[in-house]
């Protein structure tokens, strides 16, 4: 673990809280939805769908906010007013462009790490929204290099160390997702720092289990760094 040359960390919650403004439109969405359908039911509709566009459209809210009229298209049988309409809209775009809060010692970690190991910010979704965010989030002067992917796999990770040109055991990811951060890292031979969210998008949910290469941990804190010598 010693031989750690690149750090890479996710960007929506795990650098910044993210899904807590889509969970707030969804729910949002669902009481809309009551004179047409139970919440529940409204809700699960709304991830089908989501889950249905990703592969055409990827994601972010631009894709969520297609998901919202078009769920609320087919449960109404189409009975859904143009006002309502406008008003689901306005919900997606209520995603875009929040203030960005950060997490719990996200400064403290990076400022320990900066300089000692190249640092690097491997998010994916919309390159125009997640731009924006890490702009907005003043952490990018932190980071050597920015990966912003369609879709977090082996491959786009295999990407990364292609850049770099290192090994997987020279490679070390931090993120909420088990699916999407951990995994791919994981089936590499790389090592990870999973931090669960408080509130995690139903698609990234996949069975845990235990890896020798896999610390996992409460939240973001300068001490999971102290078993790597960097």
């Amino acid at each position: 673990m010693s031989d750690i040359k690149i750090i890479a960390f996710d960007a929506d919650d795990t650098l910044w809280v993210n899904e807590y403004h889509y969970h707030k439109a969804e729910h949002l969405f669902a009481q809309m939805m009551s004179r047409f359908t139970s919440p529940e039911e409204a809700r699960g509709a709304l991830l089908r769908k989501e889950k249905e566009n990703l592969p055409l459209l990827g994601y972010g809210s631009k894709p969520f906010i297609i998901s919202l009229v078009e769920t609320a298209i087919e449960l109404s049988n189409g009975a859904v007013t143009t006002d309502e309409i406008t008003r689901i809209i306005e919900l997606g775009k209520n995603t875009i462009g929040q203030k960005i809060e950060l997490m719990p010692n996200v400064v403290d970690v990076l400022e320990k790490l900066y300089g000692r190991v190249p640092l690097v910010l491997a998010t994916k979704g919309d390159l125009k929204e997640q731009e924006s965010k890490i702009e907005r989030s003043g952490l990018s002067r932190y980071f050597s290099a920015i990966k912003i992917m369609s879709e977090k796999n082996t491959k786009s990770y295999q990407e990364i160390l292609y850049d770099h040109k290192i090994e997987p055991h020279q490679f070390l990811m931090v993120g909420n997702s088990f699916k999407s951060d951990i995994l791919p890292v994981l089936e590499l031979g790389g090592y990870a720092i999973y931090i669960p969210a408080e509130i995690t998008w139903e698609h990234e949910i996949v069975e845990e289990r235990e890896h020798p290469n896999l610390l996992k941990a409460d939240s973001l804190s300068p001490d999971l760094f102290t078993a790597w010598t960097l």
